[in-house]
């Protein structure tokens, strides 16, 4: 089945639309970061740099760390990004760009978004790496997609909405999970996560300037949500998108980040950069092992 051009749009230079990447410049492991400077952050542990380039938010460059080869990609802020870049990648590796053309031969990636967030709980200091073992989707992304309960946990979903009074009006929350692989990889070093994937920075995730909030004791809620041996840890803005999509279009992906704010303390870090590159090593190590 040939895509049509008006659907998977393809630039002169033979590149995906938005992210500027060729499909011979897509490394099989992609570090994705909101930041485009945290694309320079991760090429300092590169070497063998093939390429860089810049499209509005995205960079992107592929290089090696350890001999293996690894792409790094900036998406900007928020799911609707991630629909684009999520989108795109698959493109990159599952379609011929000449022919237009599925492949015969499906490629799976390991895609790992290195974010920051905010914490919930006292006990996660600041300066914690969160590994989002289970993305809660509050963004409505996934709900566009076809057989969208098939990556949703149905019971989780449903408790979450009933301790929290859903309001009617939200999106209808799903529970998706990271690639198995990527939380074995990352279990020992990181905080276990379920992670509230949030559409806005302020009143999705709890915050007053001078609007009120349709659920005015969000915060609480969240804070008090058990399912198991899970609680929800942290906010932020990406997760849920990347995970829920990698699991439809088939590849390994997960999000960790490192705390630079807690809600419950109402404590922040503004010099986390050090923190963050620390996690990016971290990443790299967890990444390249046998």
């Amino acid at each position: 089945m040939r895509i049509p051009e008006s659907e998977l749009i393809i630039n002169d230079d033979g590149s995906a639309f938005h992210i500027h990447v060729k499909p011979e410049q897509l490394a099989d492991i992609v570090i994705l970061v909101g930041d485009p400077g945290r694309v320079d952050m991760i090429s300092d542990f590169l070497s063998d740099i093939e390429f860089r380039s810049q499209s509005r938010e995205f960079v992107a460059t592929t290089g090696r760390f350890r001999g293996k080869r690894i792409t790094a990609l900036s998406t900007g802020i928020g799911t609707d990004n991630i629909d684009i870049v999520m989108t795109e990648l698959d493109a990159l590796a599952n379609v011929d760009f000449k022919t237009r053309e599925p492949k015969a031969e499906h490629r799976r990636l390991t895609i790992l978004r290195i974010g920051t967030t905010g914490a919930i709980h006292a006990d996660i200091p600041l300066g914690s790496f969160i590994f989002s073992h289970y993305s809660i989707g509050c963004d409505g992304l996934m709900n566009w997609y076809a057989n969208r309960d098939a990556i949703n946990n149905k019971e989780m979903s449903e408790a979450f909405k009933e301790h929290t009074h859903w309001d009617k009006h939200l999106p209808d929350p799903y529970f998706v999970k990271a690639s198995d692989s990527l939380i074995a990889k990352f279990e020992d070093s990181t905080v276990k996560g379920m992670t509230i994937s949030a559409p806005g920075f302020y009143g999705p995730q709890g915050r007053v300037v001078r609007q009120g909030l349709a659920m005015p004791d969000m915060l609480d809620t969240f804070e008090t949500f058990r399912f198991g041996d899970y609680r929800i840890t942290n906010f932020e803005m990406e997760s849920s998108a990347v995970a829920g999509m990698a699991r439809q279009l088939g590849h390994e992906a997960g999000t960790v980040c490192c705390a630079i704010a807690n809600r419950y303390l109402k404590s922040s870090n503004p010099d986390y950069h050090p923190q963050v590159r620390a996690l990016v090593e971290l990443a790299l190590n967890k990444l390249t092992e046998a």
